[in-house]
Parts: structure tokens; sequence; C-alpha cells
């Protein structure tokens, strides 16, 4: 993560706008605190790579990038960490860098500095027009969850969006407790199931879907369900719940995000037999 106390990138203009000279530029790119990215474009030393990367290409970090950067659930986020979306502005300039697999977006807005990230939902609006609405929905919903945007900021994505976006924030929650979770609501909206999600079950505890009165769907991130010994909670867990006449269907990531069809099949099997029923 980039530092804070100062803009990670700065122009030339910027640096001697905040008080520092040619010497002390020089004197920056000497020890190291200052990097020179490109003609009167600086990084500090705590500026990460793909914010350079950015900022190489002639602007900042937008769309997927900027979310990532931010922390927000993005899809997809270990296929592309190689490709960089950059805010251009509307009239910026894309300038040639090695290894450049960078994805530019030209959509107009002022910013703090010349090199600031574009607000949350404007980030937002960028990753729905060139991801589409599933990614677009599983962003806002992690910046829902995390408080990063405020009921301004809804109404003004409301304002700035097209009938599927606007859909998909009416649709949207703050309660999703991954991205996986709120992939799985999205993808499964088209059959009109009685989802309830992270509800509370005696002897089992707080599972991340239950359809129906009976049917557990659990989603397992990559992270907190490696090991054996999450395993072992987990089957726990689910031999609690069958004690209590509950059927448990669980996912890891690879299958809600690389195999989903045979999710969806298993999901609409259980259904189809009535194991969602009391």
């Amino acid at each position: 993560m980039c530092s804070t106390t100062q803009p990670a990138v700065r122009s030339l203009r910027e640096l001697r706008g905040a008080g520092l000279g040619r010497g002390a530029v020089t004197a920056g790119l000497r020890d190291g605190s200052l990097v020179r990215l490109r003609r009167g474009v600086y990084a500090s030393d705590g500026a990460c790579d793909a914010i350079r990367r950015a900022a190489e290409h002639g602007g900042s970090l937008a769309c997927v990038s900027a979310a990532r950067h931010l922390g927000l659930w993005v899809c997809g986020q270990e296929e592309e960490e190689e490709q960089v979306h950059v805010w251009l502005r509307a009239h910026g300039r894309a300038y040639a860098h090695d290894d450049c697999a960078c994805i530019g977006h030209w959509d107009a807005a002022g910013a703090k500095n010349v090199f600031g990230i574009p607000s949350v939902p404007r980030v937002l609006r960028q990753i729905l027009l060139c991801r589409g609405v599933e990614d677009f929905f599983v962003a806002l919903e992690s910046a829902r969850r995390q408080r990063r945007i405020s009921r301004r900021g809804l109404a003004w994505l409301r304002a700035h969006t097209n009938d599927a976006g606007r859909d998909a924030i009416a649709f949207s929650r703050s309660d999703a407790d991954s991205g996986l979770e709120s992939l799985l609501r999205w993808r499964l909206r088209p059959y009109g199931l009685a989802i309830r999600t992270q509800v509370r079950l005696a002897s089992v505890g707080v599972v991340d879907f239950l359809i129906g009165e009976r049917l557990i769907i659990e989603v397992d991130g990559v992270v907190n369900h490696d090991g054996e010994s999450h395993r072992h909670k987990d089957l726990v867990r689910d031999a609690n719940a069958a004690a209590w006449g509950f059927v448990t269907l669980r996912f890891d990531y690879a299958m809600v995000v690389h195999d989903w069809e045979t999710v969806e099949l298993a999901i609409l099997g259980a259904i189809d037999r009535g194991l969602h029923l009391a």
C-alpha cells in the first residue's frame, strides 16, 4: 500500500508548489526518496508498482485497478494484476512505456491533484462501463459493506449510470460478507429464490446463505478456508447442520468464479428435489 502522508505521484509543478526546489528534487533522486517516472513526473519511495505504472502511462489508477488498490473486492483479481486501468481524464495523453498493458479511461472529472485516484462512485461507474454489471455489483456491495460510499455517492451513481446500473444499485445491500457471496446472490437472482444471508442457526452458527427453510449454501474464500484446521471446522459445522435437518452445499472460490455451471446445477438440483423445504 502506498504512503498516505503525501501524494504518491506528483508533477514537478506540484513538487515546487510544495516548496521543493531544484536542489531538493535532485537530493530526493539521489537518496531514493523520489523516483523519476518520466519527464516532469516523480514518485515517492512509498508509491506501489501499480500507481507508478499508471503514472508512467499518463494518469492515475482507474476502474478495477483503483478498486483493488482501495481494498474493494474485484472479480478475477488474481488473473489481471499485470493489466493496469488508467484514468486519463477527458483530455489526457497516453505515454508509451516498457511492458505496457494499460487500459485507458477517458471520462471527464476534476481531481484534487494531477495523479489523484477517482472517487469511489466514479470508480464503480468505470467498472460498470468497462467490465459490465456483474463486476459492478460485486464491487458496489463491497463498497457498501466497507462504508466507502455514502448516500450522496449512491445518489450520484444512480444519476450518472444506465438502467442496468440502477437496477443493480436497487438490488445491492451492505451486509455481504465477501465478494463471493455477492457474486453468488447476483447469479441466482434470475430464479427468484427466497435467499437469506448471514443467518444464525442453532448449533451451527452463522451461515452464508439459507434458501427456503433447509438448504444452506456456504462459499469458502481462498484465504479463510485453506488448511486442515479450517476443513475440520467446516465438517463439524456441516455435521451439526445435518443433525438439525439442514442440507449443506459448500463451494470454494474456484468453483464459484471458474465453474459456475456446476454450482448452479447443484443448487437448482437440490431445489428441484425439495431439499430447501421444511
